[in-house]
């Protein structure tokens, strides 16, 4: 065999080395729980206890679903030469224009939770000239069964989508995140990171680190726009530029620190987002909860605040405009990330009111000072504009509107129970008293 690596994977009390690029090790799991590791072409696995880890080049295989559970992997530090080796690898692999991947690191749910689907969707169909392939660095804290996890190996194209699951919440190093993404070898060119939500703690720091050693050509990151932190004077639209920002926020270190080490920085700050495949509703949900059972619309002051409803699939292709001009992503750096089809408190619920078929809904305006109670959006205004995205990336806007997506969210809003389930209205009474 030729030796190229050292690889230790820790499985439950188990300690394994094992010193070759081409390799066939068979062992016993003392727990019934197997994992599958990604090592350049070959991964097989089941679930039983014994497993085998073949790699030859006369085999091709490629599933979608790397899944990387209760495991331990760390890549031992490569020497100085070695460094230096890869870099003149990856260099003259950038110059001969081979390198033609993105890295997609995905968290577990949530708010943001189905724009890892819709951007590798969005890259294979749309930027297929500088991506061929993609990979999804899952968050494994997700639920497999729900969306948009589930359409992963359905709708995903497996000859171009690898989806490798691990625990983002552990704090590993450079080292040991190269060894899940498939040894020293691999790399990628096109880097958007929509799980960190700091440098400290978790997989963050490895993230950057890795991006640095590739030598990216661009990295994207899905910041928040819950980082403004608007005064009195501010206007809105909200400004990347003059709106002040919460310093301390997890979001702001980590862009300060990626661009402290030299990355090709981006930094996108979307706002409330739905889609078909999501996995948080609650934005929308808010509206048909109380239309649908005849009971009170609590909106804050008169109703006229102004809200950025973005569909997925068009964050998805906002966060992929970065590709359309990588120099003036780079030099911009920030760039806020929402629909510019505005709607007010009240045009969201005389919306939902004619696809739910109400033809009174029962809105009362209460004193703002009363508190949120479980309305979904600010107590004023606190929207963004894609302004800057569509000058200097070309981003043609959203295609899709609130008013004609709400036919098909209100159908999900029924087959997802929203009919039967029980809902708690205290918090509505206590400011509608």
């Amino acid at each position: 065999t030729n030796l190229k690596r050292d690889l230790y994977i820790g499985v439950a009390d188990t300690m394994i080395m094992f010193k070759s690029k081409a390799f066939t090790l068979l062992f016993l799991l003392s727990s019934s729980s197997a994992f599958t590791f990604r090592h350049d072409k070959a991964v097989t696995a089941s679930s039983s206890a014994a497993f085998a880890l073949n790699r030859a080049k006369s085999q091709t295989i490629s599933p979608l679903r790397h899944s990387i559970a209760k495991t331990y992997l760390c890549m031992v530090p490569p020497t100085k030469e070695e460094e230096e080796a890869e870099a003149a690898r990856v260099n003259a692999e950038l110059q001969h224009g081979e390198r033609q991947s993105a890295l997609i690191i995905q968290n577990k749910g949530g708010g943001h939770g189905e724009l890892g689907f819709q951007l590798a969707q969005h890259l294979l169909s749309h930027h297929s000239s500088k991506i061929k392939s993609v990979t999804i660095l899952q968050d494994d804290a997700c639920d497999p069964a729900k969306e948009p996890f589930k359409s992963y190996i359905t709708d995903l194209p497996e000859d171009k989508v690898t989806v490798v699951e691990c625990n983002l919440s552990f704090e590993m190093s450079q080292y040991q995140l190269q060894a899940m993404l498939g040894g020293r070898e691999a790399s990628f060119d096109y880097v958007w990171d929509n799980n960190s939500k700091g440098v400290e703690g978790g997989s963050s720091k490895a993230i950057l680190e890795c991006a640095k050693a590739w030598n990216c050509k661009l990295f994207t990151y899905v910041s928040s726009a819950g980082i403004y932190k608007p005064t009195e004077e501010t206007t809105f639209p909200m400004a990347e530029d003059t709106t002040p920002i919460k310093e301390s926020a997890g979001q702001a270190q980590f862009e300060e620190y990626a661009a402290e080490i030299g990355l090709p920085l981006v930094s996108f700050r979307p706002q409330y987002i739905y889609g078909p495949k999501s996995n948080k509703w609650d934005y929308i949900d808010w509206y048909f909860d109380r239309l649908c059972r005849d009971q009170v619309l609590p909106i804050p002051g008169d109703g006229s605040q102004k809200v950025s409803l973005t569909n997925s699939q068009d964050v998805a292709s906002l966060l992929a405009s970065v590709l359309n001009n990588e120099e003036a992503a780079i030099q911009t750096r920030i760039f806020n990330c929402g629909t510019d089809d505005l709607v007010s408190y009240n045009e969201v619920a005389a919306l939902c009111m004619e696809v739910a078929g109400v033809k009174e809904g029962k809105i009362q305006h209460y004193d703002a000072s009363l508190g949120k109670a479980k309305f979904p959006f600010r107590l004023t205004d606190f929207f963004v504009s894609p302004d800057r995205a569509k000058e200097a990336l070309g981003w043609d806007g959203p295609k899709n509107k609130l008013k004609d997506d709400l036919e098909w969210y209100f159908e999900l809003y029924k087959e997802r129970g929203g009919l039967e389930r029980e809902i708690d209205f205290s918090a509505d009474d206590e400011v509608l008293k």
